[in-house]
């Protein structure tokens, strides 16, 4: 039963982000309120509100290792698994952006500061503050940096919205449905937690395990949808622009805002192999960047990594 309450949590996690990210674009492009911030803003966090949900949940009930393990797993799948499956399906892999030059600073940055903080073993309050802080320049980056490629991203998001807009705009549609949103992405995260838990007690594993494995791969599948259909359409910018400020906003604000709601603790020795393993996916993705190797071998070496950690997991998980 716990399962299927899991699942069921999941997906209600999934859509009420969904919900909220679309209508609030709506309003965004119907009031023509600085576009280019909010359309900045959204891209860069619209999918990570499930991770953002379900660590914030985990946090406030105490269960910092959920949390941690949401966000570490979270960045694993989002390069090993998504951008492996962008590079291996694609059929032209020539971005048009320098993402060495200028992304990969953002994609490495938020884990070093993460590695120093977690040296004493908590993430406190003062921490979450910095955090996001980094987010917050992310942004500013975001809005000095990109007018161009946001622009003609809004312009996108403008047209699909059209084509799947029936009603028109109107607030009598649009609030309620933010509103279901909100409610769907609550109630989701705290039952994904409650279900999680009792998961982990029923077979006897721990909860560091669900959140790196159950739970990080459900609150990915936002990443995963977005980007493999902005590859298929031929949009590899897109697709590996989203990994990165995905990235970077689990570690900054999804992390940020679970240890603002209370601190949380962590025991850097136990779980040192998943902490390793982010830091050379992470690493890895620099590389890749920096020598432009958008290419199926690259695909299949960051699939070999996502084997290790899952070997590595289920032997965890055998030994519990």
């Amino acid at each position: 039963m716990s399962f299927v309450i899991f699942v069921i949590a999941m997906a209600s996690l999934i859509w009420g982000a969904d919900l909220l990210v679309r209508e609030s674009e709506r309003i965004a492009l119907r009031f023509h309120i600085s576009e280019f911030a909010i359309g900045a803003t959204l891209i860069a966090l619209g999918t990570s509100l499930p991770e953002m949900a379900a660590s914030i949940a985990a946090s406030a009930e105490g269960k910092s290792q959920i949390a941690i393990a949401n966000v570490i797993g979270s960045n694993i799948l989002n390069i090993t698994l998504v951008l492996g499956t962008i590079f291996l399906i694609s059929r032209r892999l020539n971005p048009d952006r320098d993402f060495f030059a200028k992304d990969s600073t953002w994609a490495i940055v938020p884990v070093f500061i993460f590695l120093l903080m977690i040296f004493d073993g908590t993430i406190s309050r003062f921490d979450a503050i910095l955090l996001l802080l980094l987010m917050a320049a992310y942004i500013i980056f975001l809005l000095k940096e990109a007018r161009g490629i946001i622009a003609a991203e809004i312009e996108e998001i403008e047209e699909e919205l059209q084509e799947g807009d029936q009603h028109g705009f109107s607030w009598l549609i649009s609030l309620p449905l933010i509103m279901l949103g909100l409610v769907l992405i609550i109630a989701g995260a705290n039952f994904t937690i409650e279900s999680a838990s009792d998961i982990a007690r029923s077979f006897g594993i721990s909860e560091w395990v669900i959140g790196i494995v159950m739970i990080s791969l459900g609150t990915s599948l936002p990443e995963l949808v977005v980007s493999i259909s902005a590859s298929l359409k031929g949009k590899v910018d897109m697709a590996i622009g989203n990994i990165i400020g995905s990235n970077l906003a689990n570690t900054t604000i999804v992390l940020g805002a679970a240890a603002l709601t209370k601190p949380m603790n962590l025991d850097v020795n136990a779980y040192l192999f998943d902490i390793s393993t982010m830091i050379i996916a992470t690493l890895m993705l620099v590389f890749i960047t920096a020598n432009k190797l958008y290419s199926k071998p690259a695909g299949i070496a960051l699939f070999i990594v996502l084997a290790l950690f899952l070997d590595h997991t289920i032997v965890s998980m055998q030994l519990s």
